[in-house]
């Protein structure tokens, strides 16, 4: 049966057990019902052919498009066979010119060969040479004949050789030339720009007023060296230099033959003043000890040298003065002419032991300071050990930099204790001399006093 009349004839069958009360709603008669099914089903025959002419269709196109691609499949595979003929035939012909290339080289390859190293190697001179500030275009030249050079398929031109032969010319030409260059973009050390005059001392330095200058080949530009040599010496050859009129004779300058490798390396050199911090609180404390110690002894010195000098001027005067140590010893002597020689005798050692504490004032301590001092860099050569030892637990022993400050501390702590110490010992040296020459003085004075005032009691 029809699917179409399935539905209509439930709905008659459901229309017919509803009863008389659902006939009296719907007034339809039965051959209304029927004619809506006949035209159903004729709707849906009418669906049903049109949905198979469109498949019949549809299967015809497929046909013909199944035709055409083998068509073209066909088409493509003869002409991949005529490719491929053509493919060995290039290969075979290109295998025949390079061997005819390489015959009619011969030597010349060797010669493009060193053409290519040549031209790499005055690139990379050329770019870190203060010559390239004024020709800075030979350096893309340079590498595009390298580039060029190092292609199977490319060779150099004679222009292209000549050109490399006179840049190799003129840059031996300019090593030897002291150029001025006017108004040149400068970066100065506190990174502010400044055009000013420069001049260039062949391949070796680069100096404006009063300082040098270091080339950046990044950036082909000139700045300042962060730290000029110390002697101002260097620095003001630099101004003399720049004044000096051409033709005017000979300037003495202080050239860096390194072309500035030894310049640069000032500024990773730490100054007197970070060695000293290097050394930290002990440091501090040895260069406070050295400097009192030295004013004590500067002190202690100049006195002891004005005694003596005075000691000395009494023993050749007959009258006897106060204002100096053995003048003062000979009063006790007058004062006591009368006593006898033991009493004589114990006066006169008073009197000496009074001018010895004055004599003596300060020394012991300038031999303490000559002590302690290389103790203290002991301690701070320990001290810094072990930051080291601490940096090497933490980081490792992969980065010296990490390891560099306890190292730094360690030694120069060392320095700094026995520059201070050496001094001392010899001032000490020096002093404590002083003071037993006029002690001696004055202990020969009294024996000799002593011994005459026996002779007279006797």
């Amino acid at each position: 049966m029809n699917n179409s009349l399935v539905l209509p004839a439930a709905a008659l069958a459901a229309l017919i057990l509803t009863g008389p009360a659902a006939a009296q709603q719907d007034e339809k008669p039965l051959d209304v019902l029927l004619d809506l099914v006949a035209t159903g089903a004729a709707k849906d025959n009418q669906q049903e052919r049109e949905r198979l002419q469109r498949f019949e269709q549809n299967q015809a196109d497929q046909e013909r498009l199944l035709r055409e691609a083998r068509d073209e499949k066909a088409t493509e595979e003869r002409r991949s066979d005529r490719l491929e003929t053509t493919f060995e035939a290039n290969e075979l012909l290109i295998t025949e010119v390079t061997a005819q290339l390489n015959a009619r080289l011969g030597s010349l390859r060797e010669l493009f060969g060193v053409l290519q190293q040549v031209a790499g190697d005055a690139r990379a001179q050329f770019e870190n040479s203060f010559t390239n500030i004024e020709y800075p275009d030979r350096a893309q030249f340079l590498t595009d004949l390298a580039a060029k050079m190092g292609s199977s398929s490319q060779l150099a031109s004679i222009e292209e050789i000549e050109r490399l032969w006179f840049e190799l010319q003129r840059e031996a030409t300019e090593q030897g030339k002291v150029k001025r260059i006017r108004n040149f973009r400068v970066i100065t050390a506190d990174g502010q720009e400044s055009y000013e005059d420069v001049v260039r001392i062949g391949t070796f330095n680069i100096v404006a007023a009063g300082r040098y200058l270091s080339h950046n080949p990044d950036t082909n530009s000139l700045s300042e060296l962060q730290r000029q040599p110390s002697e101002g010496r260097f620095t003001g050859s630099t101004s003399d230099l720049l004044a000096a009129a051409p033709g005017s004779g000979f300037v003495r300058f202080g050239l860096d033959p390194t072309s500035g490798v030894i310049l640069d390396s000032l500024v990773q050199s730490p100054n007197l003043q970070e060695r000293i911090n290097q050394g930290g609180i002990v440091g501090y404390v040895i260069i406070a000890l050295g400097l009192l110690g030295l004013l004590l002894a500067l002190e202690r010195l100049i006195t002891l040298t004005i005694a003596g000098q005075r000691v000395k001027a009494q023993l050749k005067r007959d009258t006897v003065s106060d204002d100096n140590a053995l003048g003062r010893v000979l009063q006790v002597y007058h004062s006591n002419r009368q006593a006898d020689t033991e009493t004589l005798e114990l006066k006169l050692g008073e009197a000496i032991l009074k001018e010895t504490p004055a004599l003596q004032r300060g020394i012991l301590f300038i031999k303490v300071i000559s002590v302690v001092a290389p103790l203290l860099g002991l301690l701070g050569t320990v001290t810094g050990m072990i930051n080291t030892f601490q940096a090497i637990t933490l980081f490792g022993t992969g980065d010296p930099k990490t390891m560099a400050g306890g190292i730094s501390q360690a030694l120069v702590t060392t320095v700094l204790g026995l520059t201070v110490a050496i001094p001392m010992v010899l001032l000490h040296t020096i002093v404590s001399g002083r003071s037993r020459t006029i002690t001696q003085i004055l202990q020969e004075q009294t024996a000799g006093i002593v011994a005459e005032q026996s002779e007279k009691s006797q």
